[in-house]
């Protein structure tokens, strides 16, 4: 190994480098807000979505619906559980400046730990895994989003699966849930685990903490009041874009106007397919890859992802190629990703490329589409070659 190799993939490099992202995303998405913008500019803030969790918490403390409009106060609408809004206060009562790069900086270093965490992995691999995921995690942060802490947890999650610390993992998959709520599919890895008991009664206790704790704060009159708020905006938050996804994919390439339930269910059926492998499940490989699969999955079968939501595809992508024997095939397919996944919304490629043809045919999300059919193709088929180095 030379030096320039040892220099990238020493953990301590992988550390500098994500702190640099968190510093300069947040510096990027501060200085680029106007204070007093004009008529025809963006009246809101570069760090949107961090005001949208920030205005969650005083939403919340002051009895207010947490899941309608403020024009006045951020654009678009929150859509995560009164929990979250909750666990936000610690952020929310810091200046915009400093919560920002603490909300960022939580984001990145949660995912660096959980690769840095996985078993079974050479350090060597886990850096280099952390190194092509860090320009999607630098897009997650530049949006202010919370799709890294997602990702971060959901890896962690199996992490502690696989020490049998039910406790935690089930703390960590909960967490997700009442972040964003499909944070729920990671229960599929319940199945490859002993004592299945005891991790439902961990999972459902979690979920019961979670969900009236608000309640200790504001009433258990107005929490029922903020569910009943939360499922009617979810049962009514139609888009017009089906985002870049499996849905997106059909639209644009094929001109098909696919039934989204039908394709959701599809996608369901192909994702457990692989879980009739029984005796597949003492295999750490074959866990490890259905863990990527459902990374994958949360994404390209979301009809409302968006770019930054990438950040938890790309996770599964990295870890399903550094966890085999590279083969021809699959670094062409790693290749792709980082080309048309991770840098086609950059300045890499000419702004006139990027709007009309990358966006419109959601091009972002094609690489991984095609990895995920190949990684549901291996599990069939026992095509999964574990990396001998790892």
């Amino acid at each position: 190994m030379n030096v320039f190799t040892k220099t990238i993939t020493n953990p301590k490099f992988i550390f500098i480098l994500f702190l640099v992202l968190v510093i300069f995303a947040t510096l990027q998405s501060y200085l680029l807000t106007k204070p007093n913008p004009g008529p025809n500019e963006w009246p809101y803030t570069f760090y949107n979505n961090y005001v949208i969790f920030k205005q969650s918490f005083f939403h919340l403390i002051h009895q207010q619906d947490l899941y309608m409009a403020y024009p006045d106060e951020y654009w678009d609408l929150y859509k995560y559980s009164p929990a979250f809004a909750l666990f936000f206060g610690g952020l929310s009562i810091l200046p915009d400046a400093i919560g920002l790069f603490l909300w960022n900086l939580l984001n990145a270093f949660v995912l660096f730990i959980a690769i840095y965490k996985l078993p079974k992995i050479d350090v060597k691999y886990k850096s280099l895994m952390l190194l092509t995921i860090c320009v999607e995690t630098l897009t997650a942060m530049q949006n202010s989003q919370s799709n890294g802490l997602m990702v971060g947890l959901l890896v962690l999650a199996f992490c502690m699966l696989e020490k049998q610390n039910y406790l935690l993992a089930t703390l960590f998959i909960s967490l997700t849930i009442f972040i964003k709520l499909f944070g729920l599919l990671a229960c599929i890895l319940f199945i490859f685990y002993p004592k299945k008991a005891r991790i439902v009664l961990y999972m459902l206790g979690w979920c019961l903490l979670f969900s009236i704790i608000p309640g200790f704060f504001i009433g258990f009159d107005q929490l029922i009041f903020l569910y009943k708020s939360w499922l009617n905006m979810l049962a009514n938050d139609h888009s017009i874009s089906n985002g870049y996804s499996v849905i997106g994919w059909l639209k644009t390439w094929f001109n098909i106007e696919p039934n989204k339930l039908l394709i959701l269910v599809a996608g369901l059926v192909l994702l457990l397919l692989p879980l009739l492998k029984t005796k597949k499940y003492a295999d750490y490989s074959f866990r490890l890859t259905m863990l990527t699969s459902i990374l994958i999955w949360i994404v390209i079968f979301n009809h409302r992802a968006e770019s930054p939501t990438f950040v938890i595809a790309i996770t599964g992508v990295v870890i399903w190629f550094y966890n085999q024997t590279p083969k021809k095939e699959n670094i062409v397919l790693l290749i792709l990703a980082i080309v048309f996944t991770c840098l086609s919304p950059t300045d890499l490629f000419p702004k006139y490329v990027r709007q009309n043809f990358l966006e419109v045919y959601v091009i972002k999300a094609v690489p991984c589409i095609i990895i995920w059919l190949k990684i549901t193709y291996d599990l069939l088929l026992d095509k999964i070659n574990p990396n001998l180095n790892k």
